[in-house]
């Protein structure tokens, strides 16, 4: 099932946000894409802006604190029943926080870490916002991975501090990726190891229906992508909005259902 109404298992993908220096041209830009609304937060909370799709909560984007900011980027938080407990678990695993558990009104509790291959990432323990409430059709988040010249600390650290498994993946030879599984056996995403990039980061995966179409649909509106290529899960290209943040838009896209 594609909609979410209850808090997601310990390490599950859960929510997506994006800092940007013009609300309005990512509005403009992100509803062009992928068809989506938006519900603009008050100036006193940041206008912190809720991209929805059929009503439901899929995204969220708000201009960034930072009037100097240049680096911007799609920020991924996995879920847990309980942010202290996880942050806890991630320093004794070589994670370094970099901002401190905090509630969130009566919408959550989060923090923000750093992983021993450099990857940032986040907590979200949901109350009245479980996450995203619409995933695994068009428009919504399909899939988050890791990419990371130094994959062996980054494996440890998840398994360590999710209890996730494993898996390899004998689709993509030649590659060094790995699934990441919850005790379940639940996939959620997963690290590749690749020597030529730039720093570690967790990607993130929206499906579409047709990647052709969504690619073209960047382009004319301000954003640039590569050409789809074909892969054995579906057809896919990353995508780059008016501000420099990335992405990839498959279709359609095998992966783990959440």
């Amino acid at each position: 099932m594609s909609a979410v109404t209850t808090n997601q298992p310990l390490g599950t993908p859960t929510w997506v946000d994006l800092g940007i220096p013009d609300l309005d041209r990512a509005m403009a830009f992100y509803g062009a894409v992928f068809g989506w609304e938006f519900d603009i937060g008050p100036e006193e909370f940041g206008r912190y802006t809720m991209c929805l799709l059929r009503g439901k909560k899929v995204a969220a984007l708000m201009p960034h604190p930072d009037e100097n900011a240049t680096d911007f980027w799609w920020n991924v938080y996995l879920a847990t029943d309980d942010v202290d407990v996880t942050v806890a678990r991630s320093t004794d695993a070589g994670g370094v926080v970099l901002a401190e558990p905090m509630d969130v009104m009566g919408e959550g509790r989060m923090a923000i870490l750093r992983d021993p291959a450099g990857a940032q990432f986040g907590l979200w323990q949901g109350r009245a916002h479980v996450g995203c409430e619409l995933v695994n059709e068009p428009n919504t988040l399909l899939r988050n991975d890791l990419v990371t010249p130094n994959p062996g600390p980054a494996r440890d650290f998840y398994t360590a501090v999710f209890d996730f498994t494993l898996d390899g993946n004998s689709d993509l030879a030649g590659t060094d990726f790995t699934f990441l599984r919850r005790p379940d056996g639940h996939e959620i995403g997963g690290i590749m190891g690749a020597a030529a990039a730039p720093e570690s980061a967790w990607g993130t995966l929206f499906q579409v229906a047709d990647a052709d179409a969504a690619v073209a649909a960047a382009r004319a509106n301000g954003g640039s992508a590569d050409d789809p290529t074909d892969m054995p899960y579906g057809r896919t290209a990353e995508v780059t909005d008016p501000f420099g943040a990335t992405f990839t838009v498959g279709s359609p896209l095998a992966g783990a259902s959440r």
